[in-house]
């Protein structure tokens, strides 16, 4: 009897021909995907439907070249998906929760809706106002951005659901309303309204946050932890850096492993299967259906927790190299908390370089040699972390990122066309 593969080693052997630079995230109930020129949203709403939302991107290369050096594009590539992440959970958050709102409402306040509430409305002014009230309080969303939006748990997907780091910013100034499906064009609130003003407040303040947090969970703690250990920092570096090392890992993974407990990140960590699995099917040269889809493996080279994995394994080198007991020694740093404080301090500002040497190595280097053995060692401890941060999809979950997907498909076919047209005008120019 032939032995089925697991997942991680279909990941490695089956590989599609196609690569793609289309990678995505994943949200509340929904998929975020992103290519050259667009990024988009699908998300299921609480009635079934699938709500999509697309964006365009832009290149700041031309004005910030700088931006795109080797070390300082990781840094960049890691703030960049943070942003686009933050603003699609954003979205998200308001479709998978304004209708249960909405809902609620309808089932207290019993309203009128349709051709009722517009022939109510034709009966008098009195009845008129009524109506007004009523479609106010339907439009109204019952949901706390504190609560529903600002939790730690919603930011680990932002950082670690990640196929590509390749990621654009949105054009300066580029104030373009959300391109929706007309169905559910209803759904989106305007600019213009008091919470979307307020949404973009909390998700800055829920950024901080979540960073805030990170901060104290992965360096704070296990610096703390490890001067408990082993002593003081310069007592026995190498040591006290791996240990540090270690301890950082564990805290991670087992973040990783409680917050997947969590029903609602459960199905997260679902979305994330649907998205490797789409990818996987989209680079086999197959059509994009559940059907095609469910067959591939849930884990994917490509995904971005294996960059979060390498930050941690590139930090002990890095924090064993910089000449740290040198800086203790000179300003005659005393003892306990007040060297403890330099060792936190030195490991949040060398944060930008860990984060650019990663990226070269995970995303750069090992993105174009994939067919290089030691790439797989590479990339072993990421493809271990993907059993905890994705999980088997269900056929709803593959229809939301296909549909993500194919919008920004669609897009990139329009711009090649596009480009094909430009192209041929141009050498029929030359030829006449």
């Amino acid at each position: 009897m032939t032995r089925e593969k697991s997942d991680l080693s279909r990941a490695f052997s089956e590989d599609g021909a196609r690569k793609t630079h289309v990678g995505g995230q994943a949200l509340l109930e929904g998929i975020m995907m992103r290519g050259k020129y667009n990024w988009s949203v699908a998300v299921r709403e609480p009635s079934g439907a699938v709500y999509t939302e697309e964006h365009d991107l832009a290149s700041g290369k031309e004005k910030n070249g700088w931006l795109y050096w080797p070390l300082v594009r990781g840094c960049r590539a890691l703030v960049e998906s943070l942003v686009l992440g933050f603003k699609a959970l954003e979205i998200a958050t308001l479709h998978v929760y304004a209708e249960e709102g909405e809902g609620k409402e309808k089932a207290e306040e019993k309203p009128v809706s349709g051709t009722a509430c517009e022939a109510a409305c034709e009966q008098g002014p009195e009845h008129e106002a009524a109506c007004e009230q009523l479609t106010r309080q339907e439009s109204e969303f019952e949901f706390s951005w504190r609560d529903d939006f600002g939790r730690p748990d919603t930011v680990i997907d932002a950082l670690g659901a990640q196929s590509s780091l390749e990621v654009v910013g949105e054009a300066e100034g580029d104030a373009t309303e959300p391109v929706a499906n007309s169905k559910d064009a209803h759904n989106i609130p305007s600019a213009k309204e008091p919470e979307s003003e307020f949404g973009k407040k909390e998700m800055a303040i829920s950024m901080v946050c979540g960073l805030a947090l990170g901060i104290v969970l992965f360096i704070v703690a296990p610096a703390f932890i490890t001067n408990l250990i082993v002593g003081e920092y310069d007592g026995n570096t190498l040591l006290w850096n791996i240990v540090d090392g270690v301890l950082r890992v564990a805290v991670f993974v087992f973040y990783i492993w409680l917050i997947g407990r969590m029903s609602e990140i459960k199905r997260m960590f679902g979305y994330h299967g649907a998205e490797h699995k789409t990818i996987h099917c989209y680079e086999h040269g197959l059509p994009l259906t559940p059907e095609n889809a469910r067959s591939f493996p849930r884990l994917h080279v490509r995904c971005g927790t294996a960059f979060l994995i390498m930050v941690m394994i590139i930090a002990i080198f890095v924090y064993t190299v910089v000449p740290l007991n040198a800086l203790i020694a000179a300003w005659g740093v005393p003892d306990g908390a007040p060297k403890l404080a330099l060792v936190i301090l030195s490991r949040i500002v060398l944060m930008p370089v860990i984060a650019g040497v990663s990226y070269e190595i995970t995303v750069r280097w090992a993105g174009s040699h994939p067919d290089n053995p030691l790439v797989k060692v590479v990339l072993w401890p990421g493809m271990q972390m993907q059993y905890l941060t994705t999980n088997e999809p269900d056929d709803g979950m593959l229809e939301c990122a296909i549909a993500a997907m194919k919008l920004v498909l669609d897009r990139e076919e329009a711009e090649a066309e596009q480009a094909a047209r430009v192209e041929q005008a141009t050498q029929a120019a030359q030829t006449a």
